[in-house]
């Protein structure tokens, strides 16, 4: 702090310029510091945060800093994404947008066809696309409530592949031309961990694919991308990213390519924010790069790899998770008894998870079910029995199903939960009326069992799941109100505080960055957000109205795009 203040004076001394500090005042600035929660001026200096304060004590820290008026908006951290894939949110950007509404126009299966004829048409690629790709198909919110069949497609286009990818991102639905080149028929098996749905009575299959059957053929058949291509899909990512918020970014179950193009991306001066990959396990234990410098807790040109990502069961929408009870309504062509299933035994994942622990490495576990929660359970307890000593923190994802029970585990273990309360705004009447019931359904991402217990948490958007969309995030987080307007689990709502820290101070903590990131305090990285509300003090029912204005990242803004610091 001594040579903080000193800078100034020995500048003018010696003749010698220094940059411009950047004061920050004129508006509520929520630092999230317990020991500071409120302050009238922010300094910043270098990218870091140099000063937290009165408006006076902050002119006379930095006399001729450049003044910045916030004109009444609010000044919070930057957001940190709790879980997120910021390279797929890539993919969505330039794909047809099958979202249902409030995101999209996707309400039933004709506006489907009509979005991607309207697609194709406005296509301007040489030579036309060699596939078609749609984003964002939600059955629960079709008009006829199921998923569009492998015909309905061939109604679009039978010359070239079709897929239209579930918004969960855990099954898709193929057109004849994409089953054929990924060379599906109706001898093909089901794949482990996935299912090739058939039509009724026949092996024949009706263009749905879930999990690990969807993944497999997606491979097959999505085009190569060359560098520069992939470097402007990420780009798509980050750039809305940065528009609702966030300083820093995960990208979950990395797969090799993108593994070896972030670094790249970072180089090149093309990462604006801090990116934080967790490969794909198989990947990981395949990849040179775990052993390499970006494995580890410092950035590189804003590129790290914080650990590994396993997926050990499905999508709780699309009816994939796996649940220790029966959906309240199973799916067309299952028994009574049907529950989802696990990506892998459990002998495989304690084997998956024990390697991790060999490596040292933090593992972040996609489990949505009850069932592959006591999965993730029984593994990390394995796991650290076999390595004593050996703290990970290991994370929960997803979360949904998690019971009161299991809360208790999770603490015992250290593994950090974080969880996605968005699913009571765009899922929680589908959850309520035909996935867990109205029981099992008020409880979904138990934010409050885990403050109860003496814990904290993070909660996520999933992007390209849905939009990495901040607010929206707040809103569900604090109100849990569905579409329909009902609340789901008054008793599971937090603090609107409680909400803010779950995207900033307590995010910085699941990454181990509390030191440098999560709220506004001296020393700290300027990661900051400028809000045309505060959040603390809006109704908690207008949340999601509000807007991002500014988003600054090491003290620069990068969103909007090129606008300069006032």
């Amino acid at each position: 702090m001594k040579l903080l203040l000193a800078l100034p004076i020995l500048a003018a001394l010696h003749g010698t310029a220094v940059a411009a500090d950047t004061l920050y005042s004129g508006g509520p600035i929520v630092t999230l510091d317990d020991r500071q929660p409120q302050a009238e001026a922010v300094v910043v200096r270098d990218g870091d945060i140099a000063f937290v304060g009165s408006r006076k004590a902050a002119r006379a820290f930095s006399p001729h800093a450049r003044q910045v008026d916030l004109h009444g908006h609010t000044l919070v951290p930057g957001f940190i994404d709790g879980h997120g894939h910021v390279s797929g949110v890539g993919l969505q950007a330039l794909s047809a947008n099958l979202l249902p509404a409030p995101d999209g126009e996707g309400n039933s299966i004709p506006a489907l066809q009509r979005i991607m004829r309207g697609y194709r048409a406005a296509d301007t690629v040489p030579g036309g696309r060699p596939i078609l790709i749609g984003f964002g198909y939600d059955d629960s919110q079709l008009a006829e409530k199921r998923h569009p069949t492998r015909t309905e497609l061939d109604a679009i286009a039978t010359d070239i592949p079709v897929i239209l990818m579930h918004q969960s991102g855990h099954l898709g639905a193929y057109n004849s031309k994409a089953l054929e080149q990924a060379g599906i028929t109706a001898d093909t098996p089901d794949p482990a961990g996935g299912v090739i749905r058939r039509e009724p009575g026949s092996r024949i299959p009706d263009g749905v694919l879930e999990e690990s059957a969807h993944s497999l053929a997606l491979a097959r058949l999505m085009p190569t991308l060359n560098l520069e291509q992939a470097m402007a899909m990420f780009e798509a990512g980050q750039a809305l990213y940065m528009k609702y918020g966030y300083t820093t970014a995960q990208d979950g179950k990395t797969d090799a390519g993108t593994l070896a193009m972030l670094p790249l991306a970072g180089k090149a001066g093309r990462l604006k924010i801090d990116v934080v990959a967790y490969p794909d396990i198989h990947v990981a234990l395949h990849s040179p790069a775990m052993r390499g410098p970006y494995y580890g807790p410092d950035y590189i040109d804003h590129f790290r790899i914080g650990g590994v990502k396993i997926s050990l069961d499905g999508s709780p929408q699309g009816k994939t998770a796996w649940l220790s009870q029966p959906y309240y309504k199973v799916p067309a062509g299952e028994k009574a008894d049907y529950a989802g299933y696990p990506a892998y035994t459990d002998a495989q994942a304690n084997e998956l998870i024990g390697k991790a622990w060999d490596h040292g490495w933090q593992v972040l576990a996609h489990a949505n079910g009850d069932a592959a929660i006591d999965q993730f359970i029984h593994a990390v307890a394995a796991a650290e029995a076999a390595h004593p000593g050996r703290q990970l923190m290991p994370v929960l994802i997803h979360g949904q199903t998690l019971r009161r029970d299991q809360v208790g585990e999770l603490r015992r273990l250290g593994i950090f939960p974080s969880l996605f309360p968005m699913h009571t705004y765009y899922w929680g009447d589908w959850h309520r009326d035909s996935v867990l019931g109205p029981e099992r359904a008020e409880n979904i991402s138990p934010t409050r069992w885990v403050l109860d217990a003496g814990m904290v948490f993070t909660s996520h958007h999933d992007a390209p799941v849905v939009f990495p969309d901040a607010m929206r995030v707040l809103d569900a987080t604090v109100n849990r109100t569905t579409r329909s307007g009902r609340v789901l689990g008054p008793e599971q709502r937090v603090t609107p505080e409680q909400a803010l820290k779950s995207i900033t101070l307590w995010a910085a903590r699941q990454y181990a960055e509390q030191d440098r990131k999560g709220s506004i305090e001296t020393g700290k990285r300027a990661d900051l957000v400028v809000l045309s509300d505060n959040p603390l003090t809006i109704a908690p029912a207008r949340l999601h109205t509000i807007k991002v204005l500014q988003t600054i990242k090491d003290g620069e803004v990068v969103y909007p795009v090129g606008q300069p610091r006032k």
